[in-house]
């Protein structure tokens, strides 16, 4: 089944829906985001968001709950269903796409390279449970949540992770891509 995925975002990767997704990638980011960003610092304050922390321990997920208070959590909860659930969508598309285009220009043969294009998908599915599982936390506050408050902080390190490693592997294709261009040309 990842297979057949991962090959159907390489068939569907032209360079026209690579610059759209680049396109809705950095509208996301210069409006949307900034916004979204100042409106969590309100509820939020010094003790900062777990979205962009890169691990946290369950305690430090209850002391996130507990200094936003009601009206924060019922906010963070609110994003987590709002905005997260298009952001995730957004760069992993944006991602899934410029990887399969980027490979396919570099021409690196073989299975395991053009299935990078799936560490994207990987990252928003452990963002998805990210969010489901902090907002799990934030609603049953102060009530403790047994496995899943712990479950939060590796979602979201795995999160990182496939994210992080799909920006990694996106530069390392477009540094290849800009090697092998200059190195023709000579």
């Amino acid at each position: 089944m990842l297979i057949k995925l991962s090959d159907w975002i390489n068939s569907a990767s032209t360079t026209c829906i690579m610059l759209v997704c680049l396109a809705i990638f950095l509208l996301f980011s210069t409006i949307v985001l900034p916004d979204q960003a100042s409106k969590a610092e309100v509820y939020s304050g010094e003790v900062g968001s777990p979205d962009t922390s890169f691990f946290y321990s369950a305690k430090e997920l209850y002391t996130f709950a507990e200094a936003y208070g009601p009206e924060g959590r019922v906010a963070y909860i609110r994003a987590r269903f709002t905005f997260d659930v298009i952001w995730p969508l957004v760069y992993m598309s944006f991602l899934a796409t410029s990887i399969s285009w980027v490979i396919k220009r570099v021409a690196l043969q073989g299975r395991l390279w053009q299935q990078l294009n799936l560490m994207p998908l990987f990252g928003m599915l452990f963002d998805f449970l990210e969010n489901i599982s902090a907002s799990i936390v934030m609603t049953r506050y102060p009530n403790n949540t047994a496995l899943i408050d712990h479950l939060a902080g590796v979602f979201t390190m795995l999160k990182w992770v496939f994210v992080g490693g799909s920006f990694l592997v996106l530069l390392g294709g477009v540094v290849l891509l800009v090697w092998r261009f200059i190195h023709k040309r000579e």
